[in-house]
């Protein structure tokens, strides 16, 4: 059975990732997947975190935030608002750790590299498109060490990428969009690696649970989800995928 937007239960959303539209950040994408879009940038600085001074490395990390019109009705600011989004700040350490998985933080030497993901406009998997996106624009910031002789080579050990799975009545569905994810009795949110490890699970039932044969159903459809998604930064990448990796 067809979904909402006629896509088959396997299919993602289309995808397109478009390179250098910040010409002040160090590394920028805005990324589209199906209807909801976010910005991110990368941000060089030559300073890092105490802890990471005393251990001799670098650090990444990461900003998230929906901008105001960005969902059907207006959301506050946080400066307006008084206080930090707990939802955004969940969100933004996922990114990182996620960012982090796959840097060579000791090589990456004694600075930070921030990835900044504002969304513009939201329908489901705002997470996910920020942690894909987010890698693009952190590849091109560790091309810009190399090219300025900072670093030897990127630090940048392999592929990130991520997306939803979720179960609705007996079907296991890819990459949910809102009105999908509001409605699952099951809902999932993967982070993996190029080479098909996992990064991170975030899984729960909405009045509902599920078998552990459902599990491994959602697990290796977002895998399947994500090694697409992972061909589809190399094709974006063009050449300096080729330095992922210790190549190049």
């Amino acid at each position: 059975m067809d979904r909402l937007d006629g896509r088959k239960n396997h299919q993602l959303r289309p995808v397109t990732i478009t390179r250098g539209i910040n010409k002040h950040a160090d590394g920028s994408v805005l990324i589209e997947v199906g209807d909801t879009k976010v910005i991110c940038t990368a941000t060089v600085e030559e300073r890092q975190p105490m802890w990471c001074k005393l251990e001799g490395k670098g650090w990444v990390t990461a900003e998230y935030s929906m901008l105001p019109r960005s969902t059907g009705s207006r959301t506050l600011r946080d400066g307006t608002r008084g206080k930090p989004n707990s939802r955004n700040l969940e969100i933004q350490r996922l990114i990182g750790r996620s960012l982090r998985a796959v840097t060579d933080l000791e090589a990456l030497g004694e600075r930070t590299i921030t990835l900044d993901c504002d969304v513009i406009q939201a329908d489901g998997g705002t997470r996910t498109a920020s942690i894909t996106g987010a890698f693009i624009a952190l590849v091109e910031a560790a091309q810009w060490l190399v090219e300025r002789g900072l670093i030897g080579k990127t630090p940048v050990s392999d592929f990130v990428a991520a997306t939803s799975v979720g179960k609705t009545g007996d079907r296991v569905i890819l990459d949910l969009c809102y009105e999908e994810d509001s409605t699952a009795q099951v809902d999932m949110n993967i982070v993996m690696t190029g080479s098909g490890r996992f990064v991170e699970i975030q899984g729960s039932g909405e009045e509902s649970s599920f078998s552990r044969e459902e599990a491994d159903r959602m697990l290796d459809l977002a895998q399947k989800g994500i090694m697409q998604l992972v061909n589809y930064q190399k094709q974006v990448l063009g050449p300096l995928a080729g330095s992922i990796g210790g190549g190049g």
